[in-house]
């Protein structure tokens, strides 16, 4: 009976002397130093993983291109399209460029994200307060990151169809109330300035210089259009609030409205921000416009663009030419505001050329596809 016992208990020695059993499976003291090294190391991972840190980690993301096409409800759908004028076909590739932050709320990063990145020369590590509202919440930062996109994507729209010659007038609008407005149930969302204390608003200046010609709560004569073109014209009186700095305000937020002759609709996925703009207006004006403008190379590039077609300077520009040459792009447009971060930060085998204005950047562009950037600025 004992011999059968002890052949169950080990079975990879039938038959033989079965009082070696317990020599064969005690481990060697290598062994033991082995086995505890790993769960040590084990250990100091899990560890690692479980503590959360106040940085925020910012990597290299993928690009897009503006000429291609982006995935909607399971089809293939062109991330520009438009509707009401004539668009023509294009090559090569105008490419926007992404950053992704983690770190921020609902994303936060261990002491393992925190060291790789710490040795990895296209990634940053910064507090997460510079870089994220503390009180903000997740929400709170998409929507505003969605809020930038869909700038970013108007001002974009209207500079491309004023450089193919089309008429794009501009408006001031109510993009929504403080909680200490006193204007709630007088003005709306969407209301088109058309003059503050008299004084005919054509920009976001002209509210804030009408609303100086009164004091601090005190009423002010308001006149908007209700609707968008054409719409309903209104007369109202407003009490005034404290605003930045003590100055007399309407306690609205104000955006940029347009009126297009033409739909133009950007499907740019869940990418929020407004550093897509340059490479907006120039995918537009692509499409709307006779032959190719990139002569089939793949350039890439970043900016912010104003209603003034002026370019603008964004964060991330290390991880954005990071990004640009590990998706095969060979020409890069820079903000001319960014080129202290550009020098010393450029990848191997990327040009990068420096732009102010969309009229320098649609240059670079047309100078790249001739082959002939040697007159081109560069930071």
């Amino acid at each position: 009976m004992r011999r059968t016992i002890r052949r169950d208990l080990d079975p990879a020695t039938p038959g033989g002397d079965a009082s070696s059993a317990p020599e064969d499976t005690r481990l060697s003291r290598a062994n033991k130093v082995t086995l505890g090294a790993f769960f040590a190391a084990l250990v100091v991972l899990v560890a690692g993983s479980l503590v959360h840190l106040p940085y925020a980690v910012t990597s290299p993301g993928p690009i897009v291109d503006t000429l291609g096409t982006q995935e909607q409800d399971g089809k293939q759908v062109p991330l520009i399209a438009v509707s009401g004028l004539p668009t023509y076909p294009t090559d090569g590739a105008l490419d926007f460029t992404t950053v992704s932050i983690a770190g921020g709320p609902g994303y936060p990063v261990d002491l393992w994200d925190v060291l790789g990145a710490w040795v990895d020369p296209a990634r940053d590590v910064q507090p997460v307060d510079e870089v994220f509202d503390p009180q903000a919440t997740q929400e709170q930062i998409a929507e505003e990151n969605s809020v930038q996109m869909e700038g970013s994507q108007q001002e974009a729209t209207a500079v491309a169809l004023r450089a193919i010659g089309q008429d794009v007038p501009t408006y001031i609008t109510v993009a929504g109330l403080t909680s200490d407005s006193k204007a709630k149930g007088i003005l709306r969302a969407g209301d088109r300035f058309v003059s503050v204390a008299g004084v005919d608003v054509r920009q976001a200046q002209d509210v804030v210089d009408g609303l100086q010609k009164v004091e601090v709560g005190q009423p002010v004569d308001v006149v908007v259009t209700r609707g968008g073109k054409g719409g309903e014209r209104v007369q109202a009186k407003v009490t005034t609030v404290a605003g930045q700095n003590g100055r007399t305000a309407l306690g609205t937020f104000l955006r940029l409205d347009h009126d297009f002759p033409a739909t133009v609709t950007i499907n740019a996925g869940a990418v929020g921000g407004p550093s897509a703009g340059l490479m907006f207006s120039l995918g537009i004006y692509d499409k709307l416009t006779e032959g190719s403008l990139t002569g089939d190379r793949r350039i890439a590039g970043t900016g912010t663009i104003d209603d003034a077609a002026d370019v603008g300077p964004i964060g991330g520009i290390k991880q954005k030419m990071a990004g640009a040459r590990d998706g095969g792009a060979d020409f890069f447009l820079a903000p001319a505001d960014n080129c202290d971060e550009v020098v010393g930060n450029v990848p191997d085998g990327l040009e990068v050329f420096k732009v102010s204005t969309f009229d320098q950047g649609r240059a670079a562009v047309e100078a790249i596809a001739k082959g002939d950037t040697g007159a081109l600025p560069r930071c």
